[in-house]
């Protein structure tokens, strides 16, 4: 068991925030379009099959934004010169499974896409990244869980929801991978999660324990809900900033247990949204506890990028990183 820290210090331009293509001439460009947002309920393309998390006889705690009907949109700015889209206003959450491309590994991959728990970035950090797990032969479900839910203040300091509707659904999702792992095909010791921004948190609180805070409700909730590995992208809401800039102390609702799973942690030192000390204090933590961890550290890249590529190498590198830490730990 080690801590091994890849500081990769690649050159070329990037943006501060979001990679962009660099325009002729100039420096690279962070360009916002106008943000459309209508009501409608996300559906999957391109193969998928969307299935509910939860019996639909089961009341769910709703989120903030109570009965709103659910919303698609887009975001801003753009990344890769394209859109990005989101679902919002979620109250039902499901998964969307998508089958392995070529030969069958047996593994499987859960996306947790992030969205500042506002929403769910469901092509950039959700369908996009199943793609390239497919591609490479493991089932992949891409989470689309409750949203918006606010994260409280308190004298100033932020708080932890007492119950991270996401984090429900997250664990749900993981032990419906298990419980029906002989009819997707995957091995129910195989089973990996991957998360971005506020889905990366989630991935950090599922890593961490298999407790649930909602009443089991039947056979598929007796699994656990623990991933087998995971991938932490850009992570947030894990340090504690009322530390001090020097400070690598993690909030104290971060649990980290010694039965977490091996983890590889991907952030850019550039991130303007989420300092990267976030990772670097999760990365401690797990070394301290005994688990393998691995974290690559890229110059620049800034926050949400997902798989796009951009004008930052970190866009087209991370990808081959993590074919080959999953070869490194025993998946393909």
């Amino acid at each position: 068991m080690g801590f091994i820290v890849a500081l990769l210090l690649v050159g070329g331009i990037g943006s501060a925030a979001v990679g962009q293509p660099v325009p002729s001439g100039g420096p690279p460009d962070r360009i916002e379009v106008p943000k459309v947002e209508k009501e409608g309920v996300w559906q999957p393309s391109g193969g998928g099959t969307q299935v509910p998390l939860w019996p639909a006889d089961v009341t769910l705690a709703k989120p903030d934004s109570g009965d709103h009907p659910e919303a698609t949109g887009n975001g801003s700015p753009l990344v890769g010169g394209r859109k990005w889209h989101w679902a919002s206003y979620v109250t039902r959450p499901t998964m969307t499974i998508y089958r392995p491309q070529g030969k069958n590994t047996g593994a499987a991959m859960l996306v947790l896409p992030g969205g500042g728990f506002h929403a769910v970035a469901t092509d950039l950090e959700g369908t996009e990244i199943c793609n390239w797990v497919v591609q490479h032969g493991m089932t992949c479900a891409m989470l689309k869980y409750r949203t918006p839910q606010v994260w409280p203040r308190a004298k100033g300091k932020q708080q932890r929801p007492t119950v991270l509707l996401g984090l429900e659904d997250a664990q749900r999702a993981m032990a419906l991978l298990r419980h029906r792992a002989s009819d997707y095909g995957i091995d129910p010791h195989k089973i990996g999660a991957i998360g971005f921004s506020a889905g990366a948190y989630l991935v950090i609180n599922m890593s961490n324990t298999d407790e649930r805070t909602y009443a089991l409700i039947d056979a598929a909730d007796r699994q656990s809900s623990r991933p087998d590995f995971a991938i932490v992208a850009y992570t947030a809401r894990v340090l504690d900033n009322s530390k001090g800039k020097n400070s690598l102390e993690l909030q104290p609702w971060v649990k980290v247990s010694a039965a977490a799973p091996p983890t590889l942690i991907i952030h850019a030192m550039n991130d303007a949204v989420d300092d990267v000390r976030q990772p670097m204090a999760y990365a401690l933590a797990l070394n301290d506890a005994g688990v393998p961890v691995d974290m690559r550290l890229y110059a620049r890249g800034g926050h949400a990028f997902g798989m796009r590529p951009t004008s930052d190498p970190i866009t087209t590198q991370w990808p081959g990183h993590l074919k080959q830490w999953l070869t490194n730990i025993g998946i393909f």
